[in-house]
């Protein structure tokens, strides 16, 4: 996967002067540049992004030069990068469970931010890591809805046994805070209510002062035509009730966004490899390659599809099940998307909002997975239409 150094106006301008046999991505710097600046402007607290959605050079170079100075990291991999791009950026190594040799790594990096959701956990931690000036973040889950899947099935101490991990934080040295995920793609405002209040009596019942609230991820990017996300909504939801929860020891926020601040970034256009008997729509991408999370989260169906050089088709929306190139059953969409009556095969179909964990996770599975990656000024801009 490389990057041109052309710069389209938008991918309909690239597909009028080319005709792609392999799926192809396009990074607008711009938009993630504004989706940073969002962020940065409207969160109330420290913005660090979540290298796993998008670790692309390219990505992160934007996101600094937009003026993110937090990365959150789970890995000596992801660290390195950091350090070598941003020398002296913030990282919050919040893989809950590491190796030996993977936080000794981060000691040596001079990682100042570790969270941990487990008693083992933190006492290896308290063997490796120097306390002074370290801080801890306690993570813990609850029984929220609201997400598209639920990260508590995987990370997160019980509100029990995260109180008595900030009180062991505290005697080991470490600076004591805490952090929660709600679940990715979380569009439920409330969700972020009840962890925000759940933090505040673990921290009444452990009588630990917080130092930082880590609200996590899980802020939603936009994936379908109905849904809008409404972040600005759920940044005062959180400001809000951090002060209702805490009163006057509201401790700092922090939030660690990747698929929100990504994913507007980038578009995928595919190619219709074949329409069989009219109902199923086989694309040269799937759930192997750059949608390949569609599977767990759902599908997008921001899509457009363009035929011959980029003219936009336009006839009535067609549910239609949709196949990745792949001779292995699974690669299907999760559900029917409506396409143009028009649509032929050869045609161009863009998926709109891909820039998380796209480049991130594809493979090449089959002999498919070519995938190449152009620079583009927007994605929406008015495409050419067919004459009359």
């Amino acid at each position: 996967m490389g990057l041109s150094n052309h710069i389209w106006a938008t991918p309909a301008e690239y597909l009028r002067n080319h005709a792609p046999e392999h799926p192809v991505l396009f990074f607008s710097p711009e938009i993630l540049a504004a989706s940073a600046r969002h962020f940065l402007d409207a969160f109330p607290g420290f913005v660090t992004y979540a290298v796993k959605a998008n670790p692309d050079e390219m990505v992160l170079e934007n996101l600094i030069n937009a003026g993110i100075r937090g990365f959150d990291v789970a890995s000596p991999v992801e660290i390195d990068t950091i350090l070598r791009l941003a020398p002296d950026a913030a990282l919050h190594y919040n893989n809950p469970v590491r190796s030996r040799s993977e936080i000794k790594h981060a000691v040596n990096a001079g990682v100042q931010s570790y969270s941990v959701d487990s008693h083992s956990e933190l006492i290896k931690l308290g063997e490796l890591v120097p306390a002074d000036g370290v801080e801890i973040s306690v993570r813990f889950k609850l029984p929220v809805d609201g997400a598209a899947y639920n990260f508590g099935a995987k990370f997160g101490a019980t509100v029990e046994a995260a109180i008595d991990l900030v009180r062991l934080a505290e005697q080991l040295g470490f600076t004591p805070s805490l952090t929660f995920h709600p679940g990715t793609q979380c569009t439920d405002p409330q969700a972020w209510k009840a962890y925000i209040h759940a933090a505040a009596e673990i921290g009444r019942e452990a009588d630990v002062q917080i130092n930082r609230l880590n609200v996590g991820g899980g802020f939603p990017s936009h994936r379908l035509n109905d849904v809008v996300p409404e972040l600005d909504a759920i940044f005062a939801l959180i400001e809000a009730e951090t002060r209702a929860a805490f009163g006057e020891c509201a401790p700092t926020l922090v939030c660690e966004p990747g698929r929100a601040i990504v994913a507007e970034s980038f578009s995928l256009a595919t190619r219709v490899r074949a329409i069989r008997d009219d109902q199923h729509v086989f694309i040269n991408d799937g759930i192997y390659g750059a949608l390949s999370e569609l599977h767990l989260v759902g599908v997008i169906d921001r899509i457009e599809a363009f035929g011959p050089e980029g003219h936009k088709r336009n006839g009535a929306p067609v549910l239609r099940t949709v196949f990745g190139p792949t001779c292995d059953s699974t690669d299907k969409l999760p559900s029917d998307i409506g396409f143009p009556a028009d649509m032929e095969e050869e045609d161009h179909v863009m998926f709109y909002g891909v820039g998380a964990y796209s480049l991130a996770t594809a493979t090449r599975f089959n002999g498919f997975g070519n995938i190449t990656v152009e620079t583009v000024q927007e994605h929406l801009a008015a495409p050419v239409e067919v004459a009359a």
